[in-house]
């Protein structure tokens, strides 16, 4: 790679990482950085599909419009995001847990057991994700916490086999030969020696798992199976303004933007990872 390239590179890579902090920021900062509660409804008739920039009645600045209820869609914006981010980083803090628990165990357990789990591993990858995720989330009623169990122990299996792989590379090395002739117990081998060099394509994969974990909540939550209204999320703000393409598109065009952004953002931090770490 020419230094021009990897300078380029480097440069989306901090942009992008800028424009996740910047969303994490207004997610956690929203209610100091949104002018109006984000279910304040007021005079429907007289707020509903206010324009950007326009002043309302009440005298409030709404920044992106308003929706049908004349609620403030920079507002739901803002707490949309806290809904979606921390529904994603949830679900892939799961999927990060259950994949390396899975991963380390096959690989330092006995023949039997390591066949075991990766051919549930497999099993669990040829499974269609989206349609076992409408499954689940048809079975039980729809809330934030089903969806984030719901995503990450659908989102384990890619984190589990990376983990195997890295570690089973490590086990013929004379350092790791020597911890387990001096009494290593397994635990200590695999956290001391194996996972240190398994973090950066995990971190890779569980960086790109971040932004696949957000759009399948955004999708499930315009499907209305997941994040129930009033709550805002990015998904159900999308589905709120499917109806007002023609006569207020800003309804959805806001969120939509948002979530195309964050995802093309945790893409190229994720690229960029798995070039530092050419193993992922």
């Amino acid at each position: 790679m020419s230094d021009r390239t990897s300078v380029r590179s480097r440069r989306r890579w901090v942009v992008a990482l800028a424009l996740l902090v910047l969303v994490a920021l207004g997610a956690v900062l929203a209610p100091w950085l949104a002018p109006i509660d984000p279910n304040f409804q007021g005079d429907v008739v007289a707020n509903r599909f206010l324009a950007p920039g326009t002043i309302g009645l009440d005298g409030a600045v709404h920044l992106l419009g308003t929706d049908r209820l004349g609620r403030d869609v920079w507002s739901r914006l803002l707490y949309g995001a806290r809904v979606s981010l921390l529904v994603g980083t949830l679900a892939t803090a799961v999927a990060l847990t259950v994949g390396t628990l899975i991963g380390g165990v096959a690989a330092l357990a006995g023949r039997p057991v390591r066949v075991l789990l990766l051919g549930v591993t497999d099993f669990t990858l040829a499974v269609p994700r989206v349609v076992l995720l409408l499954l689940l989330a048809a079975v039980w009623q729809p809330s934030a916490e089903l969806v984030v169990l719901t995503l990450g122990l659908t989102g384990w299996m890619p984190i589990a086999r990376l983990v195997y792989a890295e570690s089973s590379a490590q086990l013929g090395r004379p350092y790791v030969e020597s911890a387990v002739a001096l009494g290593a117990r397994p635990s200590r081998v695999f956290l001391r020696h194996l996972l240190p060099h398994a973090t950066g394509p995990v971190l890779a994969a569980a960086t790109l798992g971040l932004g696949n974990a957000i759009t399948l909540e955004a999708g499930l939550s315009f499907l209305g199976l997941g994040v129930q209204p009033p709550q805002a999320s990015w998904g159900s703000l999308i589905a709120s303004g499917r109806e007002t393409v023609v006569n207020a598109p800003w309804v959805g065009l806001a969120p939509g933007l948002a979530l195309v952004l964050v995802v093309i953002a945790c893409t190229i931090v994720a690229d960029d990872l798995g070039h530092e770490h050419p193993h992922a």
